[in-house]
């Protein structure tokens, strides 16, 4: 399967390092594709955000990753609110890492929406 590909929202802290801001593009689904959130652990450890606004509910499905031991628990199911944004904070990041890093999302067969991720950037500020 050739998934559609998203990358992590890392937010700009402002001149006040007071808030970090960013503006979002959501990804439209397409569900025969599914989703792959690229580098989705290139971010501070558990603030990896996906959300999910579907105007057409269906099972969403987070597939489980390569890391043994938390991979063995499988893919983990839910079923978004129909017509809301849908946030889901990651905290078992094992349970769904790929050896490349990634995160996997397959869709029902019924379902429509918007995905998109948001994360806090990790390390030094880069200097611009």
């Amino acid at each position: 399967m050739a998934r559609d590909e998203i990358t992590v929202n890392l937010p700009v802290q402002d001149v006040t390092e007071s808030i970090e801001t960013i503006a979002i593009t959501k990804q439209s689904v397409t569900v025969a594709n599914g989703i792959k959130v690229k580098d989705a652990w290139d971010n501070k450890n558990n603030s990896l955000v996906i959300i999910i606004e579907p105007t057409t509910a269906a099972a969403v499905t987070f597939k489980a990753g390569d890391a043994y031991p938390n991979s063995m628990l499988g893919d983990l199911v839910v079923t978004p609110t129909n017509s809301k944004p849908n946030v889901y904070l990651i905290d078992d990041i094992a349970r769904f890492q790929t050896k490349d890093g990634a995160l996997l999302i397959d869709f029902g067969s019924s379902f429509v929406g918007t995905i998109y991720a948001v994360a806090k950037r990790a390390g030094i500020k880069p200097v611009v």
